[in-house]
């Protein structure tokens, strides 16, 4: 078994959508950045390619590439995955949270939650999806970003 970890965080701007685990969230707001931004797909990417000892997304879709220009984070998650499944393991484990003042992501935590077992190909149950806010301090709390972290466990495959 192995076990990595991810982080990351975008601005929220007026005029892009918002996308998170690979969901498009209702929101007046969305999180800029080279591909889609979501940034709870791309904790999830840091902390498989983590587990792996691969590096990180900077280095595997590296924002200087136009061919990763406004790119869907699920399209690199499952570049990500296809290294893990290469690399002979699988998912064990997936712990993330969210952290934003807005929107609130509990109405979506169970969609969210079956889109990425869809992708990594692992039951819902192994997964988990939390969500907290900032208690309005800082970026986080004054609405202009949303963070996210993600630990991951793999295990050889069976």
């Amino acid at each position: 078994m192995r076990i990595g970890f991810g982080k990351d965080i975008h601005l929220l701007v007026k005029d892009r959508p918002l996308y998170l685990g690979g969901i498009k969230i209702e929101y007046e707001k969305g999180l800029l950045g080279h591909s889609d931004a979501d940034v709870l797909i791309h904790a999830i990417m840091d902390a498989i390619l983590g587990a792996l000892a691969l590096g990180d997304i900077g280095e595997l879709f590296p924002n200087t590439n136009p061919k990763y220009q406004n790119i869907s984070s699920v399209v690199l998650l499952k570049e990500v995955y296809n290294l893990m499944l290469n690399q002979g393991y699988e998912i064990n484990n997936l712990d993330t949270m969210i952290i934003c003042e807005e929107p609130k992501i509990t109405p979506y935590k169970h969609q969210i939650k079956n889109k990425l077992a869809e992708l990594l190909k692992t039951d819902a149950k192994n997964i988990s999806i939390k969500a907290g806010t900032n208690e309005g301090l800082g970026y986080l709390g004054e609405k202009l970003a949303i963070e996210a972290s993600a630990y991951v466990s793999i295990k050889e495959m069976e």
